[in-house]
């Protein structure tokens, strides 16, 4: 059932990027209507624009103290994870063997597998996430256990099942064949189904063999609609592993372009420590990259430079990178982008933040004209959300004399509590609790 009606408070959403355009990249209506007809955005703007010709037959829900936005996007995120986020000292190669590779062993149950991604969905949900990409495990059931469950709830969601031939657990260990055919297969199975779409997902350069790298590609060209989900220059220990396993490729970058992996669709995790010319191949290639400040943090992986991916005009959008990352809430993943930029010298603007949060995310994504802001036609998926939740939330944002300082006050203080309510294609799928 998709949802006919309207919802009225403080619409704000982006429509180019704020460091390109200025003001110019959002609109904000004080009093403001979204309209929706059959799930998707019929019309949004000025309430007393839009209500004389709003029909008296449908109901308009009014919200005059809270924010509308767009639902969030997280262009990257492990739902396996999830059990694991919060695990102690450890950086990333040690913490791949210590903590995630036991974890993900369990995810050839899908009965295990449902639990948690019913789970996982929930979260996202609660902190107004509608859209994800998404990795599962080697186990192609941890993706029919994921992609079931998002399809229940008419979700918009990407994933896919995880490539891994060498240097991990012999028990989570699968062949370029064996990938190639599971992924062949959950791709015929589930991309396009509803509204889920599939993610080709080697997990990163080290634990694939050049031949694993090429089924990939050939995964590419035979769906050429379908993702390229891998990580990307996150750790230097990393970095300096892939140069001994690839001696031939001129970067990591260089690995993935080599091998066929850098198309529209590509979208590469993190980005800590990229140089001009694999900047200049991700940019050519209209490759994107999912920044995840909590994780980088958390695993002491790097500051990214987000000046220089804007000079090379990357497509960037934000990642939480649960369980690397700390939460699931795209409000602490704003605040932890923010202090990553402080480190490099630059203040991250809060419009900038939220369009990374959404319409960015809607272009690594390739979802534009989809989901990401409230373009007449695009998906219904929207949030409301409270800038006075909380008790300091509350007393800070009655000091707040500008959009901009209430934006930034909630990007840094906010979490799930901000979050009154989720909308996919206009049907209340979360609710905060009273």
């Amino acid at each position: 059932m998709h949802t006919t009606g309207a919802w009225r408070g403080k619409v704000l959403h982006f429509v180019a990027d704020p460091t390109e355009v200025g003001e110019q990249a959002w609109q904000y209506w004080e009093d403001g209507l979204l309209w929706v007809e059959a799930g998707r955005v019929k019309q949004v703007g000025n309430a007393a624009d839009l209500l004389p010709n709003f029909p008296s037959t449908l109901s308009i829900q009014h919200y005059p103290d809270y924010f509308i936005l767009p639902g969030f996007i997280d262009t990257h995120i492990h739902y396996p994870q999830t059990e694991m986020v919060a695990a102690f000292g450890t950086q990333l190669l040690e913490w791949l063997n210590t903590y995630t590779f036991p974890v993900e062993s369990q995810f050839k149950d899908e009965a295990y597998a449902a639990e948690i991604a019913k789970f996982f969905l929930q979260e996202l949900l609660r902190n107004g996430t509608t859209t994800a990409l998404v990795f599962g495990t080697v186990h192609p059931q941890s993706v029919d256990a994921f992609f079931k469950a998002a399809l229940a709830l008419n979700l918009r969601m990407i994933a896919g099942k995880v490539m891994m031939d060498r240097h991990a657990p012999d028990y989570l260990i699968d062949t370029p064949e064996s990938s190639y055919t599971d992924s062949k297969a959950l791709i015929e199975r589930w991309h396009q189904i509803g509204r889920l779409q599939y993610a080709v997902t080697p997990r990163f350069a080290p634990t694939s063999t050049p031949e694993q790298l090429a089924k990939a590609a050939q995964l590419l060209q035979e769906y050429p609609d379908v993702y390229l989900h891998t990580h990307l220059s996150e750790n230097v220990n990393e970095i300096a592993w892939v140069k001994e396993l690839f001696p031939a490729a001129s970067s990591y970058t260089d690995v993935y372009h080599q091998a066929g992996l850098t198309v529209k669709r590509s979208v590469f995790a993190h980005g800590v420590h990229l140089s001009a010319d694999e900047c200049e191949c991700l940019a050519t290639t209209q490759s994107g990259i999912a920044h995840c400040p909590t994780s980088n943090q958390f695993l002491g992986s790097g500051t990214m430079d987000l000046s220089q991916l804007e000079r090379f005009k990357i497509k960037v959008g934000l990642g939480t990178d649960i369980g690397g990352g700390t939460s699931f809430s795209m409000f602490k993943t704003m605040a932890s982008a923010y202090e990553v930029q402080q480190a490099r010298g630059r203040s991250l603007d809060p419009f900038k933040a939220l369009y990374l949060a959404t319409l960015g995310g809607s272009k690594v994504l390739d979802l534009v004209g989809t989901v990401g802001n409230f373009s007449i036609g695009n998906e219904a998926d929207f949030i409301l959300v409270d800038p006075k939740a909380t008790p300091l939330l509350k007393l800070r944002s009655e000091h707040c004399k500008t959009l901009k300082e209430q934006l930034f006050v909630l990007n840094t203080l906010g979490d799930d509590r901000c979050i009154a309510a989720t909308y996919s294609m206009g049907q209340l799928v979360h609710q905060r609790e009273a």
